[in-house]
């Protein structure tokens, strides 16, 4: 691409850590009105490109030309003023703080009086709300951001860097957390901020939005740039193979397995104002998926399940016996793990090791005259795990921080799987990993369940719901709004439900006798 007219040019980018090549002579452009696709594998240099762009790191080589101009950019602050935002895949938000504070952060507006100069919080909730509103966030700008789900943390992040008025948008996986509905409605936007000449770089595992949003695609690999083509001249079989440098035939690796009997019952599970008379059936060796949109009850569902929220009513039962589940202590003594949405700050301790981190919910088993740890012994089964899942991490000693997403994800699997579950919750199993990554997941997935553990799992990607479960709970509004064979499952199916657009009055009352046919 010409120079002339780009707003960014970033040219033979060199960047090194001790021991690590990350990125090798990349280059990388974008033009006024262009969404840019960045795909990669985890570790293949996406974000410390774009670390190096927003100013978190400084390059070893290389230039960076933004309208023309080269420049040099020293922080974070200074690539905003240059028009640079990012919005990173773990939020970068303050959760004490209202959405409103968050979005003017260190640029609040203020006033005088007293002769001091004071925030002037009617003002920043204003502005603030207008951003809000603009992509869509049903979002009170003084709510605090802990008070938030994480779909609407997304939009309050991507709010954050539409207020910088940023001339180049970064976005790492924004969709992550969003459901149908939500994409779309970030798409709009997208295609708004192209229309105003901005120029989007988009970071994603998910490639089917590399081909509905973006006009350009560049794969890096190995810290290099290994290829770059308009997307109409992509297909995801080429994107897959310079990505992971192999032919990734099978992405939803489903091996059939024998669906024994009824293993989890739950009976009209309700928390006032969240989720509504949940009932459904769940057999060994099955995969039940969870669909609907943001907010349909399908986390909070898991949650009640888990004993992590409290229930108001409902009947669980375990292998026909019913059990009082009031806290995850109780669910791990019923045999029930969970993998939980946000890996980072509920599935991991990411400061501490990967055995500390696999240890966890099983330290009363290793454990010698009741009070000390048996340290060869936790040795042994985390050893044990990280070779079962193939972990990739130097040394049982490597802090969960340092591993990428995938191997963080799949030491979140470990740490449960070590607890010998009979049913294991798994919330967005794949959220932010690599398609290489996603494959060996879905394969671990299909493993448990030929193994005779019952999956439940909750996911945002309809292809994915699709391609691994045997059977789908669509819930819609806190309730389930149908509960669909594999056979007679299409997108447009689970969406008709999810949306609300079809409803089977009696999913919830049939849900049990429909497993026992």
């Amino acid at each position: 691409m010409s120079e002339q007219g780009l707003i960014l040019r970033m040219e033979n980018i060199s960047k090194a850590f001790p021991g690590v090549q990350a990125l090798s002579n990349v280059d990388l452009d974008l033009a006024p009105g262009e969404v840019l696709a960045l795909v990669g594998e985890n570790g293949a240099g996406k974000s410390t490109l774009m670390k190096i762009l927003s100013g978190a790191y400084r390059k070893d080589a290389g230039r960076i030309l933004v309208n023309g101009r080269e420049v040099e950019i020293r922080s974070p602050y200074h690539a905003q003023q240059m028009g640079i935002a990012i919005i990173y895949q773990e939020f970068n938000l303050a959760p004490n703080q209202s959405a409103a504070a968050n979005i003017f952060i260190a640029r609040e507006p203020r006033r005088s009086g007293l002769g001091r100069l004071f925030v002037d919080r009617g003002r920043m909730e204003r502005e603030a709300q207008k951003y809000l509103d603009m992509v869509g966030a049903h979002v009170a700008a003084r709510t605090l951001v802990r008070d938030l789900p994480v779909a609407e943390q997304q939009m309050v992040e991507i709010a954050k860097a539409l207020a910088v008025d940023a001339r180049i948008i970064i976005m790492d996986e924004p969709t992550s957390a969003l459901g149908e509905d939500e994409v779309e409605t970030l798409f709009e936007i997208i295609r708004t901020l192209k229309e105003r000449g901005l120029g989007v770089i988009f970071i994603t595992h998910r490639l089917d939005e590399v081909f509905r949003i973006a006009d350009r695609v560049v794969v890096l690999r190995d810290g290099m740039r290994v290829g770059c083509m308009p997307i109409n001249e992509a297909t995801p079989d080429k994107l897959i193979q310079l990505m992971v440098g192999r032919e990734v035939k099978d992405l939803f690796h489903k091996e059939e397995a024998e669906i024994g009997a009824p293993l989890l019952e739950v009976r009209g599970l309700t928390r006032q104002g969240v989720v509504e008379n949940v009932s459904f059936t769940l057999r060994r060796g099955e995969i039940l998926g969870f669909a609907g949109l943001v907010g349909a009850g399908r986390t909070e569902t898991a949650r009640l399940l888990f004993g992590a929220d409290p229930k108001d009513a409902g009947e669980i039962y375990i292998e026909g016996k019913r059990i009082q589940i009031e806290s995850p202590i109780d669910a791990l003594k019923a045999g029930i793990g969970f993998v939980p949405e946000d890996r980072s700050k509920q599935g991991l301790v990411l400061r501490s090791s990967v055995l500390e981190n696999i240890a966890l919910p099983t330290l009363d088993r290793h454990t010698r005259l009741g009070a000390w740890l048996d340290h060869p012994s936790l040795r042994k089964t985390a050893q044990q795990y990280v070779d079962k899942l193939n972990i990739r991490t130097p040394s049982l000693e490597q802090k969960a921080l340092f591993l990428s997403g995938g191997n963080q994800q799949k030491t979140v699997v470990a740490k449960w799987l070590a607890s010998q579950p009979r049913v294991l919750i798994m919330d967005e199993p794949t959220r932010g990993i690599d398609v290489g990554a996603k494959a060996e997941v879905h394969a671990l997935i299909s493993q448990l369940a030929q193994a005779g553990l019952g999956i439940i799992m909750i996911s945002s990607e309809l292809p994915e719901i699709l391609g691994m479960s045997d059977r789908i709970l669509v819930m819609s509004e806190g309730r389930v709004a149908a509960i669909l064979d594999r056979a007679e499952a299409t997108q447009e199916t689970i969406m008709a439900y999810a949306s609300g657009e079809r409803v089977d009055n009696n999913a919830a009352d049939s849900a049990t006798s429909r497993t026992q046919r």
